[in-house]
């Protein structure tokens, strides 16, 4: 983007925090006391992309977010939304930000990226090479889904031995995969965590199918003014990776929407980039929330965009080996009103009962007693969500000695 676009708005640290917490459905509102299915679909309309990831330390990722917006809902309306048969179909699975759950409006918006993976460009280059060189392989699998319906890739499997690379998958699974890249087949539901991959046009609305073809750039400043909608506020980069989209066209669609008057140049208070926003801001007075944030929150997921907003600094410390590890293994930020004041190490252990709480660190503000009450709630209410009776805090802190005097002040139990 030039630098000599004039700036159309100036924000303060303080206006940016609170205009991305309320564009990413914090907004301090009393959560209503029934969550519906309508409430679910409109805040992953809000938000336009939900992270799956396989790790189910907590419970898997895409529910959290969702979670940490409603409070208490059902799993099953997520479900529903996501896998369910027919006109309940509200999202459809893709590489959005990783691999992730759109609303099925989006789809029109992804079919530039399905055919270039159909080209063997934007996609892992072993999928590219077997896409290239497997071609008997793809058509045979393809065809299995036409006479078959739903399948998922262990109902495929000719394979006698193990394969090795690609975590062991066998040529039928590589196959469903890049079928799935290239937009031929779509995930119709899921066995547990596994995959049932079918036809597009027999799992998607028949309007999303035949929407009208749109060209690339239209798709993809489709994207950019989605993610600024839901980022509220943020560069060039924070933008484009909301989507994964592309350095090049990313800023070549930006300049666009400025042009056009659909987003406004914006300058942060601190911030050496070039900011954008939507024209019609409107920024709270303050967010007065709390929530426990999933490690692949799309509020936090662009790390330095964290560092930024929220002088918060945070990485993922799964796959780090255990003596490497600062904060733990499954750490999760709590957000309290406009900060992010803690770190929470969370595991569900469900054959035992009980949500433990292995480890609580604070940020150097701190929590202030209201902050430590609001934490001990929030690990109760999360408890309850899961369905585990009991909260263990094994942690020898002296964080977890305040959190414990919480719990015992709110008349909360724990072990």
């Amino acid at each position: 983007m030039p630098a000599e676009l004039p700036i159309q708005q100036k924000l303060s640290l303080k206006q940016a925090r609170r205009l991305a917490l309320a564009a990413q459905g914090f907004n301090g509102r009393q959560r209503p006391a029934t969550i519906k299915a309508s409430h679910v679909t409109q805040l992953i309309e809000r938000l336009g992309v939900l992270q799956i990831d396989s790790v189910n330390a907590l419970v898997r990722s895409h529910y959290l977010p969702l979670y940490s917006r409603l409070g208490n809902y059902p799993q099953k309306l997520l479900d529903d939304a996501a896998w369910s048969q027919g006109r309940q179909r509200k999202l459809f699975e893709y590489w959005g930000h990783e691999a992730s759950l759109l609303p099925v409006d989006l789809y029109p918006l992804m079919r530039w990226r399905m055919q270039r993976a159909a080209q063997g460009e934007g996609i892992y280059q072993q999928l590219a090479t077997f896409g290239r060189e497997q071609r008997p392989t793809i058509a045979r699998v393809l065809q299995a889904v036409r006479d078959q319906g739903a399948l998922g890739a262990g109902s495929l499997s000719t394979r006698q031995e193990r394969a090795g690379p690609w975590w062991d998958w066998s040529a039928e699974k590589l196959a469903l995969e890049w079928l799935f890249a290239a937009g031929e087949v779509t995930v119709a539901g899921r066995r547990g965590f596994e995959r049932l991959y079918d036809l597009p046009e027999r799992v998607l609305p028949d309007a999303i199918i035949h929407h009208p073809v749109l060209d690339e750039g239209q798709a993809q400043r489709g994207l950019l003014l989605h993610a600024v909608g839901a980022l509220g506020v943020g560069t060039e980069k924070d933008i484009r990776d909301y989507f994964r989209q592309d350095p090049a066209p990313a800023r070549a669609g930006l300049a666009a929407l400025v042009e056009e008057g659909r987003i406004n140049v914006v300058q942060v208070q601190g911030w050496k980039q070039t900011a954008y926003a939507l024209p019609e801001l409107s920024v709270p007075r303050k967010v007065a929330t709390s929530a426990l944030l999933s490690p692949f929150d799309s509020l936090i997921w662009e790390r330095a965009r964290t560092e930024r907003l929220f002088d918060f600094h945070y990485r993922l410390e799964i796959y780090t080996p255990a003596h490497k590890r600062v904060y733990g293994y499954y750490v999760l930020p709590f957000l309290y009103n406009e900060r992010i004041a803690a770190r929470i190490d969370l595991r569900a252990e469900r054959a035992a009962g009980r949500l433990a709480v292995h480890a609580v660190h604070e940020e150097q503000s701190g929590l202030d007693e209201e902050g430590m009450h609001a934490l001990a709630l929030n690990l109760r209410q999360l408890a309850n969500w899961l369905g585990l009776p009991d909260v263990l805090i094994n942690c020898q802190r002296t964080s977890a000695a305040r959190l414990r005097e919480a719990f015992v002040a709110s008349g909360f139990d724990h072990l």
